[in-house]
């Protein structure tokens, strides 16, 4: 397989666990994942979330970062419209001076959160607004580039530290910028893969080069859990199958433990709509995961795959991960 593999992982907090069992795991799951030599470890922003214990994805970036040697660490993503660009310069800016080479900027333009949780982050209406975007991310670029002639506000650290940055997103906008911006491009179809295809070639058919960017270069994200066997795989996805369910009935929560199958708890239309929205998955053997990766890499012509594997237990997803990296 010719695509890089990485990892999206969100530092679940578990049915039994708490967050600090979360975020030691999602450190330990680092340093295990390092070692099977996986590309980059992602953490992502998510806030007033009961089951996600990631939301200071700065300070965990930092942890995770210190705890290992040389895998790339960084966000996938900071919710841009949550911060002021100036703060997230300083804070990557710092991370990248205290681990050059190593780290990377993830960006978002959904707030990641709802509207009261968006209200008590402190930015408002006037600064918060999604059309903002596309000069949030220039200001941010120009914090983190090499400093300019009269230039007032630089961040420090930050400035000249030129951290990656990357677009993420599951729309056709955020597929349009990353081309415009000739910027690397990721895209979330681990939960939203109905435009995947369509975004992938407007990406590379618009993408424009740029001087650290020469060609387009595309991710895609993917749930994948792989087990001894198909059914023992398949078991342990009803841990994320739940937490989408939640999601359909408004419910948030912890990620729960497997059960033993779905049909008992799901209506036919929320099977449907949960399943759509994990339709990128590949779940199954060595052998089942192996035939779909190859189905996918062939499909979407990625670059990279950023692999989610919400699995309940910490021993479970870490075999999951290193069953993976052998079939790469």
């Amino acid at each position: 397989m010719s695509a890089k593999l990485s990892i999206l992982d969100l530092a679940f907090v578990v049915e039994g666990g708490s967050p600090a069992q979360a975020l030691r795991d999602s450190i330990a799951l680092a340093q295990w994942t390092e070692k099977l030599g996986y590309e980059r470890f992602w953490v992502a922003e998510h806030h007033n979330m009961e089951g996600v214990a990631s939301s200071a994805t700065a300070v965990l970036i930092g942890q995770i970062a210190a705890a290992t040697e040389r895998i790339r660490v960084g966000s996938g993503g900071i919710m841009l419209p949550n911060h002021a660009p100036l703060t997230i310069a300083e804070q990557f800016g710092t991370l990248a001076t205290l681990f050059p080479g190593r780290i990377d900027l993830g960006l978002g333009r959904a707030p990641g959160t709802d509207g009261p949780t968006m209200r008590a982050l402190r930015r408002h209406l006037s600064t918060a607004h999604e059309d903002r975007f596309p000069e949030d991310v220039l200001e941010l670029q120009a914090y983190l580039g090499p400093a300019k002639s009269g230039q007032v506000v630089r961040a420090v650290p930050g400035q000249g530290t030129e951290v990656p940055i990357w677009l993420l997103g599951s729309s056709l906008y955020s597929a349009q910028l990353a081309a415009y911006m000739g910027l690397p491009f990721a895209f979330a179809s681990h939960f939203a893969p109905a435009m995947l295809m369509q975004a992938l070639e407007l990406y590379r058919a618009q993408y424009r080069p740029s001087e650290k960017h020469p060609k387009p270069y595309a991710a895609v994200g993917l749930n994948i859990i792989v087990a001894e066997t198909d059914a023992e795989a398949r078991h342990l996805f009803t841990s994320i199958q739940q937490r989408f369910l939640g999601m359909q009935r408004g419910q948030r929560g912890l990620l729960p433990r497997p059960i033993p199958q779905m049909e008992d708890v799901w209506t036919p239309s929320e099977q449907f709509q949960v399943e759509r929205m994990l339709a990128e998955s590949i779940v199954g053997s060595p052998s089942t995961v192996k035939a779909g990766l190859q189905e996918v890499q062939e499909r979407t012509g990625a670059d990279e795959f950023i692999v989610a594997c919400a699995v309940h237990d910490a021993k479970a997803r870490r075999r999951s991960y290193e069953l993976l990296s052998g079939l790469a």
